[in-house]
């Protein structure tokens, strides 16, 4: 249930996400029921300000099952104010605290930014977090070919992954294709898209065909996409539901009538545009 980085580490294909979980029990809760179901991947950024909590349900889990702190894989984000070579450090190690872990195993650029030049020197700041083994893998989200153009152009280390907004209504096929070619992971934030796609005809039809639910179909399509997904819920059930996704396969034609669902509809904002604001 991994996937393997350029670097030879391993990533879990499926794990939870935490964007708009607020910094409380529900926080804590939502980790430490997901670990304890079979999760072994919790995504958090420093944006989400949920880390402390985030925190605390990856330590209660740890406290309370046989699982070790590497038998997890935790994710969480350097945000555009912290952008800048010389700040890069001192920001990371301030997710580590919050956290309440001496290391994280995946650390991204949240956004591109609209200057390229800052985006390629706070790069250079993750290489150096890198190289001094500071934390296990460095990667990047919601860039697009241009943005990993100009990066790969001067960067020593490339991203291990791209953290993007990926559904059936945003396939993304010229980035896909991009990050293949360029040996980067490809991870889907809001696969789901916040519950939109759950009432797609489509997906329904499907759902019925492969007695499963809607969320189910789509993360099972992320997954034989070969893209790494980290659906978010907080409610148990579903998010049991969200990662028993390993006991069926979807047939090419239905993996081919999702993919036919693009609209290059985004509920994110455009990479292009967007500042932090």
């Amino acid at each position: 249930m991994n996937i393997t980085f350029y670097n030879g580490n391993q990533m879990p294909k499926v794990g939870i996400g935490t964007f708009r979980v607020k910094n409380d029990e529900d926080a804590k809760s939502a980790v430490k029921h997901a670990i304890k179901n079979g999760y072994r991947s919790i995504d958090t950024a420093m944006i989400y300000q949920n880390e402390e909590m985030v925190g605390q349900g990856v330590h209660e889990a740890l406290e309370e099952t046989n699982l070790q702190r590497d038998d997890l894989f935790v994710t969480s984000k350097l945000w555009l104010t912290d952008y800048g070579y010389e700040n890069v450090e001192a920001a990371y190690k301030a997710s580590l605290n919050r956290l309440g872990l001496d290391r994280l195993d995946l650390y991204l650029m949240h956004w591109p930014g609209l200057d390229e030049s800052l985006m390629v020197e706070t790069w250079k700041g993750m290489e150096m977090l890198y190289e001094k083994g500071l934390v296990d893998n460095i990667g990047v989200s919601n860039f697009n070919v241009e943005h990993l153009d100009r990066l790969l152009s001067e960067a020593k280390i490339k991203p291990v992954i791209n953290q993007v907004e990926y559904h059936p209504y945003l396939t993304q096929s010229r980035l896909k294709d991009y990050l293949e070619a360029q040996h980067i992971q490809m991870e889907s934030w809001s696969p789901l898209m916040n519950a939109q796609i759950l009432t797609d005809t489509v997906v329904n039809e499907i759902a019925r065909e492969v007695n499963h639910s809607p969320a189910q179909v789509i993360i099972r399509w992320n997954i034989q996409n070969g893209v790494v997904t980290i659906p978010k819920s907080v409610t148990p059930s579903r998010i049991n539901e969200n990662i028993n996704v390993f006991d069926f396969e979807l047939t090419q034609d239905q993996m081919e009538r999702l993919d036919q669902l693009n609209k290059d509809k985004r509920i994110g904002p455009n990479p292009l545009e967007f500042n932090g604001q």
